[in-house]
């Protein structure tokens, strides 16, 4: 995947303290910002979806 982003809440400087999404048709994966190659997470993007709106939700 080539199409990685940021949140806009990645912290100062070079916003290296977060993790980034990259999203396809089908799914979702998530990355480290720190270390982008190492291990990538993909999920169904409905999933990824749902899991975001519990998150929204609970904070």
């Amino acid at each position: 995947m080539d199409n990685w982003r940021k949140s806009s809440y990645s912290g100062p400087g070079d916003g290296n303290e977060c993790v980034e999404i990259a999203i396809t048709p089908t799914h979702t994966a998530v990355r480290d910002s720190k270390d982008p190659a190492r291990a990538t997470l993909a999920f169904r993007t409905p999933a990824f979806t749902t899991f975001v709106q519990a998150l929204k939700q609970s904070s």
